[in-house]
């Protein structure tokens, strides 16, 4: 049975991290994504999550690793695909906390996350656990 029994959700940071191997945490993340693989357990991330790692990749790394994302890393995910109401409810969480460094993406998977059930994140970003999620994996 998976210690993640009802799933995870995938953020950029750490899904930027398990493509790009020159990245300082890449040997931990790469350790939690095969972990997370071998759970069984349920990964989710949003259409917006896509888009934004999408673009980072093809800036950054260019349109392999985006293809690399479609090869390896897609086939094991489940895409909630942002509407006109959840798009709205996480710009009204935006609006609401009024900060700079807080994302549209972020308050989309926020919310999305809440809505799905989920508790648990894998990701390099603070801001989730500042929300009372559990981070996966453990990196500093």
């Amino acid at each position: 049975m998976s210690n993640y029994a009802d799933g995870v959700f995938l953020d950029t940071s750490a899904l930027y991290a398990v493509i790009n191997g020159a990245d300082a945490r890449h040997p931990a993340v790469a350790r939690g994504w095969e972990e997370l693989l071998s759970s069984d357990a349920a990964l989710h991330t949003s259409s917006y999550v896509l888009v934004e790692l999408m673009a980072l990749l093809q800036r950054r790394l260019g349109v392999r690793a985006v293809e690399a994302l479609g090869a390896y890393i897609l086939p094991w995910v489940q895409i909630s695909w942002v509407d006109q109401s959840l798009h709205a409810q996480a710009l009204a969480g935006l609006l609401t906390a009024g900060r700079r460094d807080l994302t549209m993406v972020d308050c989309v998977s926020f919310t999305l996350m809440r809505k799905l059930g989920l508790r648990r994140v894998f990701t390099l970003d603070a801001h989730f656990a500042e929300q009372g999620f559990a981070v996966l994996p453990a990196v500093n």
